[in-house]
Formats: C-alpha cells, structure tokens, sequence
C-alpha cells in the first residue's frame, strides 16, 4: 500500500487463466497494490470453473470486471450469464466487482444474498468515451452513483482537451471536502487525459491503473506500471507535492520526466514532473492556475505565446521573445529562458574542443539559423550576443525577417539554404523539428551544402543522431547534438523550479542513458 492511500491497480488483459495468474505474479513483483481481472479478455470464459481458480489463486486483492461491448468491454451476450458470473465473484469472496452504472441498482439489489455474506465490495462504474462533462454533470454522475449504493465510485471520461482534466481534479477534491466517504476513481481517457492518472493520488483518487507493459493496456492513454512506480513514484506522492510539468505539442517524446522526476528524487525534493499535451497556451495556464501547479518547462510551438502569457519576464527572456521556462511565484507567472545559455555554450564547448582552427569561438562567424519560433529566437540572440553574423532562414519568410530585423541580421527564404554557401567555416542550427521521431528519414538541408560549414547543431535530441547531424559528420562537420542542449536548459529550469542547485552529474548520466 503507498502511503498516500491511492492504489496501484494493474489490469491484466490476458486471454487465459493461466496467462492471468502469471501475469498478477508479475504485477505484484512490479509494485501492484491490486489487479483488476479482466475476465472479458479471456477466452471461451467459464465462470463456474475459472473464477474459483483465479479469485483462490490470488497473490494480491482483485477487482472482477466482466465489461460489455455496450461500455467499451469484449463481452457480447447474454446479460443474465454475466450478471451471474459477477454475483459468482462475489460468493467467492472476490475483493471486489464492477459494474456498471447503468444495471448497478439492479444489481445490486439482486445480489443481496451474495453481499451479506461476503467481504467483497461493489465498484460502480462509468464510461465517457466521447468527452468529459461540466462540473457540474460529473458531480451530479458521482452524487448519483453514491445513492445507490456503490462501495467505490468510479468515472471514466475522455479528455479533448488537457483542460478538461482539471474538472475531474475538481469534482474529486469536492467530493471529499463535503463529507461524503465513498471512495472515488476518477480518471480521463486519452493522451490529453495522462495526468488524470499520474496526479490520482495528489488529489485524493482512490486508484490509478498501470498497465503490465506497452500493448497490454485496458484504456487508452494508460501508463505502465513501472513508469509509475520508477519515473513518476505515485507511491510517494501526497497533497503537499509540487507539479511541474512540459507544455507541449507534441510532448510524448520529451525526456523532461525522466530527467526532472530522477532530479526532485535524488534531493529529496517532493515533487512531481508530468506531460501536458496542450493546445491553447493560455487556457492552459487560466486552467491550471493553482497553487498546486508551480511551475512549468515549455517547448514546441508555445514559448512565444508564453512569453505573452506571463506576468512578468526575465530581461533576457524579454530580449530573446520566448519564454521555455515559468514558475508560479507570488501568485504570479515569471517567465524564463534556458534555451539560449545551453544552446551556445554546447556549441561554443563542442568548437574549442574541436581540431578546427584557428577560431574557436562564435566571434566572428557566419551563424545560420533554420527556424524562427522560440528556440530560433533563442540561438539568433545568444549567436549575436556572442559576435557572430546570423542569417535566419524560415519557411515562413516574413517570420524570418522579422526575427532578422529584432536581432541585427539577414534574412534568407528556407528554399535558397542549399545554394547558400558565401564561405566555409559556417555554423549551422537547426531549432525546427525537422528530423524528429517518427519523422526520421527528414533533413532541412540538402547534404552536399553541409562541407561549408564546421559545426552543425541539432536542436531535436529524438533520435540523439538525427539524419542532419549524421550526414553532417560525413561531411567533416562537428556534430552537436540538441540532448546537449536539453541536458544544460534542464538543469538551468531545475534550479529556477527548486531554487537549489541542481544534481548535474545525475542528469547528465539519465539522459545519456536514454537517449
């Protein structure tokens, strides 16, 4: 049990008993408070032989869902057959069964002679697969489920929004606080949906589910189990902890959470870094306006809306127009920028390393930018702070020569970049996310123009050698890879986040590890 109070379910989808008992073996080893019995899932399912085997057979507590096709489950038949396979779990002493909102009254009141004389409790449940509700509806639906007389309340939505999660949150915490003791499951459905199921436990859930392992989950958006026990440790989170978090879209590939979780656990600070997959910058934040929420990293395509959504900047934040990091402070929002010191200093390391005289610094040279949202601005501002000559080429070249003009440098359309080479000893940097997975096989730039230029960076770290870097090293170009970069602005946010001083060896170990 974690000492929060909130259970780490597993739900096992196997198409055996036999695959099921080993499987709530393997759940158990990996941290499962308790497994949810899919009994759907199975195979030519025989309640009167099967269920005795795999509720006697239990290594941890179990939940029996026998869910129909009508909620989202595999079951299609008789509903007399399947009401009497639940009320079976019950006699055997199952620790507890799920039905469904829309037969539970009946059931419940048809099942009292199992209930009377057994310990196990009745979860309620229901499934939005389209949306989630108002606040309103969702606390009407939990006020409604507790009337007739669930032991667990349990809803399940479907986030279209990342926003649309905090109504949950809300429900939930009211739930509690107007003294009603039934406990609630409360989750949302879908990648926009995840912190539902990461932050179950901050905000009082009575159980989260983890699934086994990729391709073995019941609902879609599920994590795995160890990605909430070991990266996120729900086990140890509780209503003091911090959320931090990536504001992004996409934002599945990000390593922040790697990174951050490991970070706040190796200082012993308690806190939580989770993804947000966002589509309005600043709904979001008007949404996620807590206390609660402290702070924020922010990547693609949002740090220029950040920088207008903040309170206040940081000077060279302002001067840079973008913002990829914000702590809630005060009640206020200040925003930040990482990218620029780690992005040059990668780069200026990776040349005075380098075998490339006789200069070994940016001064001076001829700095190519490919991008003009937040992370072009960022390498355009910290290139020309250091005296080098920037060129900013973009698809959108009316974006470019803004970004040209704001900064003191020239302007070029994105086409002409393979007929741009007026020197050699050029740098190169690519901020947009050209190349990044699954888009693999992509490269800004065509291979034979990369001999112009000494050094080639690569803002995308997912793959760590992205086609451009790698064609830049057959080229005899210095490769500088953008997990360089994300390793140095992490550990910059971090210390913004914490205010101590961040566990650089520890990071940088992760994210190698990871990459």
């Amino acid at each position: 049990m974690s000492r929060n109070g909130c259970l780490l379910c597993a739900p096992l989808v196997a198409e055996s008993v036999d695959e099921m008992l080993s499987q709530m073996r393997v759940a158990k080893k990996n941290g499962a408070d308790v497994v949810e019995l899919r009994v759907d899932y199975i195979q030519g399912f025989a309640p009167e032989m099967d269920l005795p085997r795999l509720i006697r057979g239990r290594v941890l507590p179990v939940i029996v869902t026998y869910r129909p096709k009508w909620e989202g489950g595999n079951f299609e038949g008789d509903e007399v057959f399947r009401v009497k396979a639940l009320r079976k779990a019950i006699s055997l002493g199952a620790d507890f069964v799920d039905v469904e909102l829309q037969v539970a009254a009946e059931f419940l009141e048809c099942s009292t002679p199992e209930r009377k004389d057994s310990s196990s409790r009745v979860v309620v449940s229901n499934h939005n697969y389209k949306m989630t509700p108002s606040l309103g509806e969702i606390g009407s639906l939990i006020a409604r489920i507790q009337s007739i007389g669930a032991d667990v309340v349990k809803i399940v939505t479907t986030a279209e929004k990342v926003t649309d999660v905090a109504r949950v949150f809300h429900a939930v915490v009211h739930s509690q606080v107007s003294g009603n003791q039934v406990p609630t499951i409360a989750l949302v459905m879908g990648p926009k949906g995840l912190i539902s199921r990461l932050l179950a436990p901050k905000f009082g859930g009575f159980l989260t589910f983890g699934a086994l392992g990729v391709g073995q989950e019941s609902a879609p958006g599920q994590p795995t189990l160890l990605q909430l026990t070991q990266m996120y440790r729900v086990d140890r989170m509780d209503r003091d902890t911090k959320v931090f978090g990536i504001v992004g879209n996409p934002v599945g590939h990000s390593k922040g959470p790697i990174i951050h979780n490991a970070a706040f656990q190796e200082i012993g600070y308690n806190a939580v870094y989770v993804p947000y997959l966002v589509d309005d910058m600043r709904e979001f934040l008007e949404v996620y306006s807590g206390s609660d929420f402290s702070g924020f990293s922010v990547t693609i395509p949002f740090k220029e809306d950040a920088l207008r959504c903040c309170d206040e900047v940081d000077p060279i934040a302002q001067a840079i127009g973008a913002v990829n990091t914000i702590i809630r402070r005060d009640g206020k929002l200040i925003g930040y920028n990482t990218d620029c010191e780690a992005a040059i200093s990668a780069i200026e390391d990776a040349l005075r390393e380098s075998r490339h005289p006789p200069e070994k610094s940016l001064a001076g040279r001829l700095f190519v930018v490919i991008g003009a949202g937040g992370a072009g601005k960022a390498l355009a501002f910290g290139a020309k702070q250091k005296g080098a000559r920037v060129v900013i080429a973009n698809r959108n070249f009316e974006r470019a020569k803004v970004l040209a003009k704001s900064v003191g440098a020239e302007a070029i359309p994105l086409e002409q970049l393979d007929s741009f080479q007026p020197e050699s000893g050029m740098v190169l940097a690519n901020t947009t996310s050209v190349g990044m997975h699954p888009n693999v096989q992509d490269t800004p730039i065509c291979k034979d123009v990369l001999k112009a230029y000494s050094l080639v960076f690569d803002a995308v770290y997912t793959p760590r050698v992205t086609r451009l870097l790698r064609e830049a090293e057959e080229a005899g170009a210095i490769a500088v890879s953008g997990l360089e970069m994300f390793i140095r602005q992490a550990i910059g946010q971090f210390e913004i986040f914490t205010g101590q001083q961040a566990p650089k060896g520890l990071m940088r170990e992760i994210i190698t590890q990871n990459a």
